[in-house]
């Protein structure tokens, strides 16, 4: 008879949450009952309905902590935005001590499972990307915000490469802005719209930065008084400011194509545009 070989491992590719309570050691030491009572609230009335709303699967729990399981990444990333803005209001009444606010990490990765637990890097680099969100805040991991752009109306901010504690190589990190759950798009207006992208410093010269971004912001706050068109604020178009961005992509990340009639420039500052000329610059149509 054979021995048996090594028993199977089981593997998948999740999209796992992890949270805890900012501050929760405080909370307890100023209050422990009254913190244990409401926390206890928040995940029979409002955590874990959600969380079962969109699928998820509570791994487990650790006092103030929530591991959880999705199979998509869009779900974890609408329940987490419904939980904190569903949380930001039942904090609403009470002072800033006695707040109960969670801090969300999410990253996609493969898993390990056994005896219901999950175990890996992807796990880790969650509860490392929960560990920078700000109380009420979300972090997420590049593969999350990449998987997100387009089928949410999410805003992100790219928090660069960071180095987390026990991970080997950087993670790009992704803040999530408030206000990111599911909600309705509004209506497209009956007119051309139009996005002005961040201009391009092509001088070598960094310190000319701020003047190809004043440029830029000119532009679109001239464009804005026009009644016949429809601009895309600073905020959305910025966000696009050093990558190199498609017009399908920015179309799909209602930025760039608002409407079927939407146009989109990216100006640029040009080599030979010293700090003696600044007038000259040249603007080049994406795609």
């Amino acid at each position: 008879m054979e021995p048996a070989g090594p028993a199977r491992v089981e593997r998948r590719l999740a999209a796992i949450f992890a949270a805890d309570v900012a501050g929760y050691s405080r909370l307890v030491e100023a209050d422990e009952e009254g913190t244990l009572g409401r926390l206890k609230t928040l995940r029979a009335e409002m955590i874990d309905p959600k969380i079962a709303g969109y699928r998820g699967r509570i791994v487990k729990t650790t006092g103030d902590g929530l591991l959880v399981e999705f199979a998509s990444v869009v779900d974890a990333l609408r329940c987490a935005a419904e939980m904190q803005t569903a949380l930001a209001g039942s904090n609403a009444a009470l002072p800033p001590d006695r707040r109960i606010e969670f801090r969300i990490g999410i990253n996609i990765g493969d898993i390990v499972v056994e005896d219901g637990d999950i175990f890996g890097d992807g796990v880790n680099i969650a509860a490392r990307l929960e560990g920078l969100a700000e109380p009420g805040g979300i972090c997420v991991s590049a593969r999350v915000q990449e998987d997100a752009a387009g089928k949410l109306d999410a805003a992100f901010e790219d928090l660069g490469d960071q180095q987390l504690r026990n991970i080997t190589r950087p993670v790009r990190v992704y803040r999530v802005g408030a206000g990111v759950a599911s909600q309705p798009s509004l209506p497209l207006p009956n007119k051309p719209s139009i996005v002005v992208l961040a201009f391009t410093n092509m001088s070598g010269d960094p310190e000319q930065e701020f003047f190809a971004d004043g440029i830029a912001e000119d532009i679109i706050t001239s464009l804005s008084k026009s009644r016949s068109l429809f601009v895309i604020a600073r905020n959305s178009s910025f966000t696009y400011k050093g990558k190199a961005v498609a017009t399908e992509k920015s179309a799909a990340s209602s930025v760039c194509a608002m409407s079927s009639k939407a146009a989109c420039a990216r100006p640029a500052i040009c080599a030979r545009d010293g700090p003696a000329d600044r007038s000259r610059y040249r603007r080049t149509p994406l795609g």
